[in-house]
């Protein structure tokens, strides 16, 4: 671990000095190894991560286990005992006019990685991206977020017991220390954050030409048909929601709901929203802090905007000791900047609709959400799927696109670039290099001169293809 940008230089240049040996020596058994390695890292600091992301945002126990750490593990594993299969070199066919020739595809690594992770899940998100950097055989840097100091320090001493730098080491710091990192010519960066700085890293990459990442965020909607169950629906946009304090990049950042189910899901969440947080939600153990004070009054602002533009609330949304109650919104609309911005925390705008069709018109017409959510029968949630587009989309659920071990996540246009996770995470660090053999390849009949013998076999071949 370093605490210095000064270092950055050499910490790099180690790691890229072994990437040439690596593409021999850290094969199948190194890298399970290597896995392994990690996994036992973290079990032996599990209880400190507990520790570490109560301190860092007051994340219960049973929060952190679920989001944090069960993730990362069930990544962990779905890793070894896939990778295998994962490395394996892939034939191809080769057509008609490549008789005579063997194709092949074989996964080789990028070499070395940066890894920018977030505050929000700041374990799950750079630990889950070392794994498929690791699977796929690249070395890497992890820069964590300074926002949550207790987790990042940590993740450096997790790190530091499971491996020696010049394959994976942890730089701490802020934006200066990420401007440095970005200066290095990284053969494929990971980064996960705002579409504001994904840009600033987009533009980095391009200095160097290196391959990119991005698991961005986004408004993403959630449409509620005529049809759905509203109990059930409740129960899983509350949790969506209000989990990690709205905090999350897939979290439902506003709902569309048929006027004929409107009054009952207000109705329902704030049933819900009292069984999971008590009579007042801002003094639950249940529900984490606002990262800062910064964010804090962001989603205040927005909430009292709102409010000043016609907007009614239908929770109290009061706050205590950097909390924010759940809070619903009724009666917004596209004045208000909440409409507009990303809320990323415990506010959920309820929007009643009589006709689907403007609902996608409006979906439609913003920037390609990370995830949409559609609850009720196939007749909604089919038609919302087919005319809309998103990174990912949950039918009847929230959240668990993020965490499905054989989903891709990843984002499109605004939302992202790539994606990661199991195989998409393995493939993202890795060059899918074509290789083609020669072994009784026909074509040099029709190299120059151009004889009659040449158009003949040349317009029988084209014919032959054509058909």
């Amino acid at each position: 671990m370093t605490e210095s940008k000064t270092d950055i230089p050499a910490l790099f240049a180690a790691q890229a000095a072994l990437v040439p040996q690596r593409r021999t020596s850290f094969d199948l058994a190194a890298r399970r190894d290597a896995l392994q390695r990690l996994k036992s890292a973290i079990q032996s600091h599990e209880d400190e991560i507990v520790t570490a992301l109560f301190e860092d945002f007051g994340k219960h126990p049973v929060e952190v286990r679920l989001t944090e750490i069960l993730p990362v593990y069930q990544e962990i594993g779905d890793a070894i005992r896939n990778l295998r299969r994962w490395m394996r070199v892939r034939r191809v066919p080769s057509g008609a006019t490549m008789i005579g020739a063997s194709a092949s595809i074989r996964p080789t690594p990028k070499g070395t990685a940066l890894i920018i992770a977030p505050w929000n899940f700041p374990f799950m998100l750079a630990i889950g991206p070392l794994v498929s950097a690791l699977a796929a055989g690249c070395s890497a840097i992890i820069k964590p977020s300074e926002m949550t100091p207790a987790t990042s320090a940590l993740i450096a001493t997790i790190v530091s017991d499971a491996f020696d730098p010049d394959l994976v080491t942890v730089v701490q710091g802020g934006p200066d220390v990420a401007n440095a990192l970005l200066a290095e010519p990284f053969d494929h960066i990971f980064f996960t954050g705002s579409p504001e700085v994904g840009k600033i890293v987009m533009a980095a990459a391009a200095k160097t030409l290196a391959s990119v990442t991005l698991e961005l965020g986004g408004k993403s909607p959630v449409v509620i048909g005529p049809d759905a169950d509203i109990a059930k629906t409740a129960k899983w946009i509350a949790w969506g929601r209000f989990i990690n304090a709205g905090q999350t990049c897939v979290a439902p950042d506003h709902v569309f709901v048929h006027e004929s189910q409107h009054d009952a899901l207000v109705a329902a969440l704030r049933a819900r929203i009292a069984k999971m947080y008590g009579d007042d939600p801002a003094q639950s153990s249940a529900l984490a802090r606002v990262i800062n004070g910064r964010h804090h009054d962001r989603i205040t602002a927005l909430i009292t905007d709102a409010q000043q533009k016609g907007a009614q609330l239908a929770t109290d949304g009061m706050g205590h000791a950097g909390k924010i109650a759940p809070t619903i919104l009724l009666n917004t609309d596209l004045t208000m900047d909440i409409s507009h911005q990303e809320i990323f925390g415990p506010v959920l705008p309820i929007i009643k609709y009589s006709d689907l069709g403007e609902v996608i018109a409006r979906i439609n017409g913003a920037p390609h959400p990370l995830a949409l959510y559609a609850f009720g029968g196939a007749e909604t949630s089919e038609r919302v799927i087919n005319e809309t587009t998103s990174g990912s989309v949950g039918v009847n659920v929230t959240i668990l696109t993020v965490t499905h071990p054989h989903l891709p996540f990843g984002g499109v246009g605004n939302s992202g670039v790539g994606a990661g996770h199991g195989h998409a995470g393995f493939k993202a660090f890795s060059h899918m290099r074509p290789i083609l053999r020669n072994r009784f390849l026909a074509l040099p009949l029709l190299f120059p001169p151009y004889t009659k013998r040449v158009e003949k076999l040349t317009s029988f071949l084209t014919g032959f293809v054509r058909r």
